[in-house]
């Protein structure tokens, strides 16, 4: 069958100039909704997506010509790979696409929660000018733990290096990986010397729900909270209640188990979580900038490229 490939989702354009220079054919439907590509997909040879809808065993059953999906995106949980494996689907993600935008973003939302930036800026829009009550904290010196040492976690690394700190990363499934801006470390060292948490892992049955109250309870130090990972992977009662018990000094969540509304206004956690002043939160943009949005068009439209030339 001939590479034909159905783009689901809105891609920068730098995707398709590539596709026109390799002779790649492709139908470029960015308002499509599931029902509509359900009926067609059988034509395709090739899936690009980014998040519009979970890729099901039902999607599946309905593409049989399928050969790869591409996510232009960081991380495929919205894709079932078990079933892709079973049918022997390749698939292709653009991580170094976005993993610049995660590391600044992240340690953009570091820096207002040690130094109170939003908490102050918002007092003095308010006529107050409370120094003391906003000291705060110096990078320098601290230890930064990394759970998770792919793309992202390695920038998120190199762009720690100017910050004279200390950082250690442990990574489940890589051995070996100390390099010049981290080093390996398993998950007792960094409990013992973590000043700063920040989680670089992918959604899986196996970390869902990994950051639980027994999680948090083994760092022996007051931490700050970093999660632009997936939102899945946090307990946020457990967050709030180590933030009430002073365990966590701040905690930064770009990523939330339940986004947009009114879903997110409905989670019993919801009004706890946005009336602590010691909690920065973001809509699932680290790695959306403008520059992002290019790279991840561009990263993935190479490897499919690569992909079909081998």
């Amino acid at each position: 069958m001939k590479t034909n490939i159905l783009i689901v989702d809105d891609i920068h354009e730098v995707m398709l100039e590539k596709f026109d220079q390799a002779g790649i054919a492709y139908n470029y439907q960015p308002d499509i909704s599931r029902e509509e590509a359900e009926k067609i997909i059988s034509l395709y040879s090739g899936l690009v997506i980014r998040s519009k809808f979970q890729v099901d065993q039902a999607f599946f059953e309905l593409a049989p010509n399928l050969r790869f999906i591409a996510r232009a995106g960081a991380g495929m949980d919205n894709i079932d790979d078990a079933i892709a494996l079973q049918r022997k689907v390749m698939l292709i993600s653009a991580n170094e696409g976005n993993r610049d935008a995660v590391g600044e973003h992240m340690i953009g939302m570091l820096l207002s929660l040690m130094n109170n930036l939003n908490r102050s800026d918002q007092q003095v829009r308010a006529g107050q000018w409370l120094r003391e009550a906003n000291r705060g904290y110096e990078l320098k010196g601290r230890t930064v733990g990394l759970v998770g040492y792919g793309h992202n976690g390695m920038a998120m690394a190199k762009k720690l290096s100017g910050f004279d700190v200390k950082v250690l990363a442990y990574d489940k499934y890589r051995t070996d990986y100390t390099d010049q801006y981290a080093t390996e470390a398993n998950m007792e060292k960094i409990y013992q010397e973590a000043d700063v948490i920040s989680f670089h892992i992918p959604l899986t049955d196996e970390t869902r729900g990994m950051i639980n109250r027994d999680y948090l309870s083994k760092f022996e130090k007051p931490i700050f909270f970093l999660l632009g990972a997936r939102g899945g992977i946090v307990d946020v009662p457990a967050v709030l209640q180590a933030l009430e018990e002073g365990a966590i000094l701040g905690a930064a969540f770009d990523v939330l188990p339940v986004e947009k509304f009114p879903k997110l206004a409905e989670q019993t956690w919801y009004p706890d979580l946005i009336s602590r002043d010691n909690v920065i939160l973001s809509p699932h943009v680290a790695g959306w900038t403008f520059e992002s949005y290019y790279k991840l068009s561009e990263v993935a439209a190479d490897k499919i490229i690569a992909f079909l030339a081998s």
